[in-house]
């Protein structure tokens, strides 16, 4: 029982972030009409209404996101095709990072880089996890081993990095350009307004699932290289 109480603590601090998320997002897909608009006509409004004609609007099965590298708000099919107050918010949501790197905004440009730069991190990380075993055992120096399996855990632990860099970039889209244009123009009906706030909420803490997530991921390999 003692040691139960502490992972049910872990377990719920790990997945109850991702778990919000999913809830809020699931609450207000419906009912899917409730809006004149799609999100991604709501997405295309608000991109031109900014001045970014150039900004594609496209369905993904990737998840919501914006690609910075080919100027694309990407939305979730149901967030793409339905008028429910999370296609909106959503969309709103992503056309903010759209905003931010028109505008070049530091955090957003920053997190591009590191994401870069963690990606070859990560490749490399996952060959040496791998590698970790082999090299103990046929070098017979179970140091050197060890030296490789942390080296990999470094590896995953930049995913982490990230996952904190991201946080204030979402919640700037959400609350720094999402919200306030959602209000400019009258989009959201008056009973929604504070419920608009939850879904952007749950939008920018995505990432916060994302980095337990990961810490759990060094933890797995931490205890295995503790037995």
């Amino acid at each position: 029982m003692h040691i139960l109480l502490p992972i049910l603590v872990i377990l719920i601090i790990v997945f109850g972030p991702g778990i919000w998320v999913k809830r809020v997002m699931a609450r207000y897909a419906s009912p899917k009409n409730r809006y004149s608009g799609s999100g991604a006509d709501l997405a295309r409004h608000l991109l031109d209404k900014n001045g970014l004609q150039n900004v594609l609007v496209e369905a993904t099965e990737s998840g919501d996101h914006y690609d910075p590298t080919d100027k694309a708000v990407r939305l979730s099919e149901d967030n793409f095709k339905d008028r429910s107050l999370t296609a909106i918010a959503v969309a709103a949501h992503e056309v903010g990072h759209a905003i931010q790197d028109n505008e070049a905004y530091g955090p957003l440009r920053w997190r591009g880089s590191l994401v870069r730069t963690v990606q070859k991190f990560e490749k490399f990380g996952a060959g040496i996890l791998l590698a970790a075993p082999f090299v103990g055992m046929f070098t017979r120096a179970p140091a050197l081993g060890i030296i490789f399996f942390l080296g990999g855990l470094l590896t995953l632990a930049s995913a982490t990095i990230v996952h904190l860099v991201t946080l204030p970039v979402e919640i700037d889209a959400s609350f720094g350009r999402a919200l306030p244009m959602l209000q400019k123009h009258n989009i959201l009906q008056p009973a929604d307004k504070r419920y608009a706030r939850k879904i952007l909420k749950a939008a920018a803490y995505t990432y916060v699932s994302a980095s337990l997530m990961s810490l759990l991921n060094i933890a797995r390999w931490w205890a295995i290289l503790r037995r």
